[in-house]
């Protein structure tokens, strides 16, 4: 079975290794821009990226395309991650779904 597709995993490793690195970028310029304390990890800053990128390339396509393309890598990606991480932050900030708060 592994003989199938010779190389491919590779080229998986490598995109799962970019996707945290992107991640962790624009999670952080995420939590610098957008003022107050997170209580969200180095884990939690990560995954607010990889979010923030999908919500932000669907975003992007759509106010740039009118469409949805999810199959090229753009060089306003980055721009577009981390504006979507600013999103899902704030949207975790409303809701209070940040770790160890609640709303009541």
């Amino acid at each position: 079975m592994t003989g199938q597709f010779p190389g491919s995993w590779v080229g998986m490793l490598a995109f799962i290794v970019v996707m945290i690195i992107i991640g962790l970028i624009a999670g952080l310029i995420a939590r610098l821009l957008v003022p107050g304390r997170d209580p969200i990890g180095i884990l939690g800053t990560i995954l607010l990226g990889i979010v923030g990128s999908f919500v932000g390339g669907f975003l992007w396509e759509l106010i740039e395309f009118h469409k949805i393309e999810t199959h090229h890598f753009k060089t306003a990606g980055i721009l577009g991650s981390i504006a979507g991480a600013i999103v899902v932050l704030l949207i975790m900030r409303l809701t209070g779904a940040e770790r160890g708060r609640r709303r009541v």
